[in-house]
């Protein structure tokens, strides 16, 4: 599960977040790709690669897609506060 106190600072406000690459838990983003190529509305990669927000899903179709991504995050970096 995603660290809630170790939010990408980029993050835009809202249910769905991505880690910082420095989590201590081992949960942080390791620029794997798969949510900003799978979902590129919704994420977005920093100057290293690593995942952010830049929108939140407002239709059920668009959580839905979020959703995959967060499932499919091979070190569960992304996280879900709704």
């Amino acid at each position: 599960m995603a660290n809630k106190e170790m939010k990408h600072e980029k993050n835009v406000e809202g249910m769905f977040y991505c880690t910082d690459p420095d989590d201590d838990n081992g949960e942080g983003c390791i620029a794997c790709n798969v949510c900003y190529n799978g979902a590129p509305e919704f994420y977005a990669e920093d100057d290293e690669g690593n995942a952010y927000v830049i929108k939140q899903p407002s239709t059920e179709e668009e959580i839905e897609l979020c959703i995959e991504q967060m499932e499919q995050c091979p070190v569960s970096s992304i996280g879900n506060d709704g």
